[in-house]
C-alpha cells in the first residue's frame, strides 16, 4: 500500500517488515494504526511492535533444534549398528535419556518424517495393524492381564548375545504393571513371578486374562471349545483365589491392555552393546517405574496413584505356607573378604560393597541369581571352574585396595584373573 501523510513524502509499505519506516514520522504526523492493522490483517498491537523496530529472527535457535542431533540420529539408525529402534518413541526416549534432547515427541516425529532416510527406517519396521479390537474397561480389582515378551535378543557387554523373556502383568483398572526379565518361561518361573507380582500389587485380582501359553493351558480355548486349563496351574489359581480366563486362540487383541505396552519394551534394544546383563535388568526396572509414574494416555490416571485405590478391592494374599512352595528356593550366602561366595564347592563373585552381607541366592535356568533384598546384584552361569570372578567385580576389588596405579588397574586385573583361572582349572 502507499501511505500518504501531511508531510511531503510517499512511503511504500508492503508488509509488517516495512513498518519501521514510519518511526521517523511519528513526531510530525498522526498515523492511523488501526487502518494499517486492518489493511495488513493483523492486530493493532502487532503494528505498534513493528513500527518500534521489532524484527522476526531469521534463524531459530533452540536447544531442541533437531538439526543439532541429525548426525547422532544417523549414527544410531545405521543398519550396521547393533542398537535397534523399532518405534520412533524408542529413539525419542533414548535421545532424551542419553543425549540431552528436551523437545516434544510430536515435533520429533514431524522432523523424522521430513527426512526420507529416517522415515524409511521406521516404515520398514512397522508391524501390521493386527485387525480391529473392542475397547473395554473393568472395575477396580477385577482383572489383570498376563503375557510374555518372548525370545528377545539383547547384546550385553558381559555375556554377549543373550535371549531373554520379559514377564508382564498389568492391572486392567489402574494400568499398574510389573515387568521382570528371565531366561526361561517355565511353569516354576511363572509361578514365582506371579507370586512376586501379587506381592507388589498388595493383593490378588478376581481373574487373570491370559493367552493359551502351554504353562497355563493344556488345550487352547477356541470359538467352539472352552479349552482346558493345566491342572497344576489350576491348583495355583485355586490356592491364590483367582479365576483363569483364557483368550480365544489367535485373538491377542482381546488383552490389548497388555499387548500395547509391549512396544515400550523394545526400548531395551536401543542399548544393545552398551550395557551388561545387570544394566539391562536395571534399565527394565527404570522403564517399569517410569510407566507406572506417568499419566496413562487412555485413562488419564497415574497408575501408581490408582493402585492404592485398587488395593481396596483385591483378595488378600494367601498364607506363607501356601505361597512358599511356589517360590523359587532361596539360599542364604555371604561373600568373604575376597568378594566371593561358595556354591557346591565353587566360588563366585559379587561386587565388593556386598562383602560380609547376607545375600539371597536363587538357582534356575542354569544361572546363579544373587540378590540383596530385591535387587539383583550378580549373575553367574553355573560353572565347573574353582573360582569364577566377574571382571568388573575384580576390578572394583583391586581399586578398593589401592594396590596399583589407577591407569594400571584394568591390565593388572586381566593378568591376575588369567593367573587365577590357570591355578584353579
Amino acid at each position: 500500500m502507499i501511505l500518504k501523510t501531511n508531510i511531503i513524502t510517499n512511503l511504500e509499505i508492503n508488509g509488517l517488515e516495512d513498518l519501521h519506516k514510519l518511526k521517523p514520522l511519528m513526531e510530525h504526523t498522526n498515523i492511523n494504526r488501526s487502518q494499517i492493522a486492518r489493511e495488513l490483517g493483523v492486530d493493532r498491537r502487532t503494528v505498534d511492535k513493528y513500527i518500534n523496530g521489532f524484527k522476526k529472527s531469521e534463524h531459530r535457535t533452540s536447544s531442541n533444534c533437531l538439526s543439532n542431533y541429525q548426525e547422532k540420529i544417523r549414527e544410531l539408525l545405521d543398519d550396521e549398528n547393533d542398537q535397534v529402534f523399532y518405534y520412533r518413541r524408542n529413539l525419542w526416549r533414548y535421545l532424551v535419556d542419553n543425549e540431552g534432547y528436551t523437545g516434544s515427541y510430536p515435533n520429533f516425529c514431524g522432523y523424522l518424517k521430513k527426512i526420507p532416510e529416517f522415515d524409511s527406517y521406521f516404515r520398514k519396521r512397522r508391524p501390521g495393524n493386527g485387525g480391529k479390537f473392542i475397547r473395554y474397561e473393568t472395575e477396580a480389582g477385577h482383572q489383570a492381564q498376563l503375557d510374555w515378551k518372548e525370545s528377545m535378543k539383547l547384546l550385553t557387554t558381559d555375556l554377549g548375545w543373550i535371549e531373554v523373556n520379559i514377564f508382564v502383568l498389568i492391572l486392567s483398572f489402574s494400568r499398574f504393571r510389573v515387568y521382570r526379565m528371565t531366561f526361561s518361561r517355565s511353569q516354576d518361573i511363572l509361578f514365582s513371578l506371579l507370586d512376586d507380582a501379587f506381592d507388589t500389587f498388595g493383593g490378588i485380582p478376581d481373574e487373570i486374562l491370559t493367552d493359551n501359553m502351554k504353562t497355563v493351558m493344556d488345550e487352547p480355548r477356541t470359538k467352539g471349545s472352552p479349552g482346558k486349563v493345566n491342572p497344576r496351574f489350576r491348583q495355583f489359581a485355586d490356592d491364590y483365589g483367582f479365576d483363569v480366563r483364557p483368550c480365544v486362540a489367535a485373538t491377542p487383541r482381546t488383552k490389548g491392555k497388555v499387548e500395547s505396552p509391549m512396544r515400550i519394551l523394545d526400548e531395551l534394544r536401543a542399548y544393545n552393546g552398551r550395557l551388561d546383563y545387570m544394566g539391562f535388568v536395571n534399565m527394565l526396572s527404570k522403564i517399569n517405574d517410569r510407566e507406572n509414574g506417568k499419566v496413562h494416555p487412555t485413562t488419564g490416571r497415574i497408575p501408581v496413584m490408582y493402585l492404592d485405590k485398587e488395593r481396596e478391592s483385591f483378595h488378600k494374599l494367601p498364607k506363607d505356607s501356601i505361597r512358599t512352595p511356589y517360590r523359587m528356593v532361596d539360599k542364604r550366602v555371604k561373600a568373604d573378604n575376597s568378594s566371593l561366595f561358595r556354591y557346591k564347592g565353587k566360588l563366585y563373585s559379587v561386587p565388593p560393597e556386598y562383602i560380609g552381607l547376607e545375600l539371597t541366592l536363587q538357582v534356575h535356568d542354569g544361572y546363579l541369581h544373587v540378590y540383596s533384598s530385591t535387587k539383583l546384584v550378580a549373575l553367574h552361569a553355573i560353572s565347573d571352574k574353582g573360582i569364577n570372578y566377574n571382571e568388573g567385580h575384580y576390578e572394583e576389588l583391586i581399586r578398593s585396595t589401592h594396590s596399583f596405579a589407577e591407569e594400571n588397574i584394568g591390565q593388572r586385573a586381566k593378568e591376575n584373573l588369567k593367573a587365577i583361572g590357570a591355578l584353579y582349572e
